[in-house]
């Protein structure tokens, strides 16, 4: 009960967060609405109840708890932090208008469908780092994601020719497209990480029903790795930046959350 009742609240944290990002993004004029810094206490305070509910549901008992919805709660409470830790010192807030209720809905499902997947409390060490350097390159995948839908939306309106209230908050193109590249290069050296650290434990990917995940897995890495390398030696940007970026995200989610969901929600294994 105590659960759901702090689960309820972060989610209407993380609702009344992105909705107030939301009006000051597209009204003309932002004058009635809470200031930057009220919205984004609003955020931090879903994300403190999100850590209790992250550790309640995954590291209260022996062993992690990695279940399907535990996980998804896990990978949206490492994004909401990177997005609100970033946005001490970079101009991602508006990312929140996507992310805060993306993380409200896995709060909820986690809270309405509870389930079992322990990784037992004898796992070694190096596995559990790479279970983390997963979801850190995941999060950040994850935000250049974000990053390139709202890049897309504003080279829209810029073709279009369009300079909505909109338009006018985002910072410049050319930001925008350096923020993607950042979140792109770091999160793929977090991918490689993981890939290494994950490699090192593969002994039959057959048996240990990892061919689907790996291979996908790879082939995130690779579209990442031949984006950066695109815009290296070809300064690929602006559309063809957007179009790689959503390719390599859906890949990755395919990757992991994919097989999580056919091994435990259909399979039940």
């Amino acid at each position: 009960m105590r659960h759901a009742l702090i689960s309820a609240i972060a989610i209407l944290l993380y609702v009344t967060c992105s909705s107030l990002i939301a009006l000051r993004l597209f009204r003309r004029d932002g004058s009635g609405l809470p200031g930057r810094i009220p919205t984004l206490v609003l955020g931090f305070a879903g994300l403190v109840l999100h850590t209790w509910l992250t550790y309640d549901a995954i590291f209260s008992q022996p062993g992690l708890n990695l279940a399907f919805f535990n996980a998804l709660v896990l990978a949206a409470w490492t994004v909401v932090a990177l997005l609100l830790v970033s946005n001490l010192t970079k101009p991602v807030e508006n990312l929140g208008i996507l992310i805060l209720p993306v993380a409200a809905l896995t709060l909820f499902l986690e809270t309405r469908y509870p389930s079992q997947g322990f990784m037992h409390e004898a796992t070694g060490w190096p596995i559990k780092i790479h279970v983390l350097l997963s979801m850190l390159a995941y999060s950040l995948l994850t935000l250049a994601s974000v990053q390139a839908i709202l890049l897309a939306v504003q080279d829209h309106h810029l073709h279009s020719r369009q300079p909505a209230g909109f338009l006018r908050a985002l910072p410049p193109l050319q930001t925008m497209e350096s923020l993607l590249f950042e979140m792109i290069g770091a999160g793929f050296v977090l991918l490689t990480l993981a890939l290494a650290s994950g490699f090192a434990f593969l002994e039959d990917m057959f048996a240990q029903h990892l061919v689907h995940k790996t291979v996908l897995s790879t082939l995130g890495w690779l579209v990442f790795g031949t984006l950066l390398l695109g815009r290296l030696r070809y300064g690929w940007r602006g559309r063809t930046a957007i179009i790689w970026t959503l390719s390599g995200f859906i890949t990755l989610v395919l990757a992991y959350f994919g097989s999580k969901a056919v091994l435990e929600l259909i399979l039940r294994r």
